[in-house]
């Protein structure tokens, strides 16, 4: 169904559910051949590349790992001789107070949420460098901008990833490749389900657009951002429903 159009390549981590699940869904939809990554659900990501591999009539590799590991994405990328579009949404949360925080839990939610970017653009610069072209896009949170009571780890990984992005793009403007974020607010993911109906109630009540976001709004945008003027470039986008 796509024969007619160069083959363009897309890298999703994170990609079993929630934000990456519906983004290798509108990608595939788009045509793009994918490899995705997920690091505990293997079963939903095989299920999820065999059914894209069947409605989209694209190439669809599953690959286990742990992006917060340079060995895991090293191998990840044993699998691609050509990308597009590099989509890091691979991360995870911590609620509760700093004093109650390990070091190793600190450690291991910078390695996920930041960490895993520095090892995929590591890998990904050169295969774009090759073609001169490319996309990166950083899945991030506005609380990496305004910071958030009991998710200190977290918001300090997001706000890294900001900077990360602004930095990068910079670097490598002048090779036209792009790299954005995407700030996200409350979004109806998994990472979410820890919270109470009140206190998603009370969340709500804070949101111009009174709901939570989807995550397909978010993997439209993703897109959108893949597919946008080679101009735009070093920004954090924010989608979260006006709050901020």
């Amino acid at each position: 169904m796509h024969s007619d159009n160069p083959k363009k390549y897309a890298l999703i981590t994170g990609a079993s559910r929630g934000i990456g699940q519906a983004t290798a869904e509108v990608f595939a939809k788009a045509g793009y051949n994918l490899v995705l990554t997920s690091h505990s659900s293997c079963d939903s990501l095989k299920a999820l590349a065999h059914r894209l591999r069947c409605t989209y009539a694209v190439s669809c590799q599953p690959v286990q790992a742990d992006m917060g590991c340079q060995l895991d994405v090293q191998r990840v990328f044993a699998y691609l001789r050509d990308l597009d579009v590099l989509v890091n949404n691979a991360g995870m949360a911590h609620i509760g107070l700093l004093t109650d925080m390990t070091a190793e839990q600190w450690h291991r939610i910078m390695a996920v949420n930041l960490d895993s970017c520095f090892y995929t653009c590591h890998e990904a610069v050169p295969l774009m460098l090759k073609k001169h072209k490319g996309k990166i896009i950083n899945v991030s949170s506005i609380w990496g901008v305004h910071g958030a009571s009991m998710e200190v780890a977290y918001s300090a990984s997001k706000g890294g990833m900001n900077a990360f992005t602004k930095a990068l793009a910079k670097e490598l403007a002048p090779s036209n490749i792009q790299v954005n974020a995407i700030a996200c607010g409350i979004i109806d993911t998994a990472m979410n389900s820890s919270l109470s109906p009140a206190e998603l109630d009370a969340l709500r009540e804070e949101i111009p657009a009174d709901r939570l976001g989807q995550p397909s709004e978010v993997a439209e945008l993703i897109l959108q951002t893949a597919q946008s003027p080679a101009y735009m470039t070093g920004q954090i986008i924010t989608v979260d429903g006006g709050w901020y």
